[in-house]
């Protein structure tokens, strides 16, 4: 059994991803984005982020993942799905949960630089600084910087429960 004690609602998720959208189009300043969700705990940021967003967009997804059943990185990135879009010459912008260790994000950067993208941002809702093992991972957009504990909803899951919960929560194990 585990007890979840709520770190954001959903009415202050909701706003800070506005802002966060905001400071996009001001960037983009009306340039064509292809974002790039990280499935599965980025979907519901992604689609969040893509609705205020008032630029030309055009959306894609990744399936990539460094965690099993647990709640600690095994270290190693698995790909899952692609991009089906080409990225060569496009901005991509790409949509994540959560950064902790920052090996995806980085992973994901320079796979898509390397394929001749116009440039490569991020965006995450949650920044897990302590956790960092990439030190130089870079983030341009964030939605909170939390501590080290382990998060739940909103997209994020242990063990693929607890996603649906419209709330971040910290999970405590009993």
């Amino acid at each position: 059994m585990s007890r979840i004690t709520v770190l954001y609602d959903e009415e202050t998720i909701v706003k800070r991803i506005r802002e966060m959208a905001e400071e996009i189009n001001r960037d983009y300043n009306g340039e064509p984005v292809l974002v790039v969700g990280v499935l599965k705990g980025g979907v519901f940021f992604t689609c969040d982020l893509v609705k205020r967003l008032t630029l030309p967009v055009t959306m894609d997804f990744v399936s990539v993942s460094s965690y099993g059943s647990g709640t600690k990185s095994t270290g190693f990135l698995k790909f899952k799905k692609d991009v089906d879009e080409d990225v060569s010459g496009r901005h991509v912008l790409i949509a994540e949960d959560i950064i902790d260790s920052g090996r995806t994000l980085t992973m994901l950067r320079k796979v898509f630089e390397e394929h001749g993208a116009k440039s490569v941002k991020t965006a995450v809702l949650l920044d897990k600084p302590a956790r960092r093992e990439i030190k130089d991972a870079r983030v341009e957009y964030t939605g909170f910087v939390i501590p080290d504990s382990f998060v739940v909803g909103y997209g994020l899951d242990f063990d693929q429960k607890y996603r649906n919960l419209p709330y971040i929560g910290v999970i405590e194990e009993e």
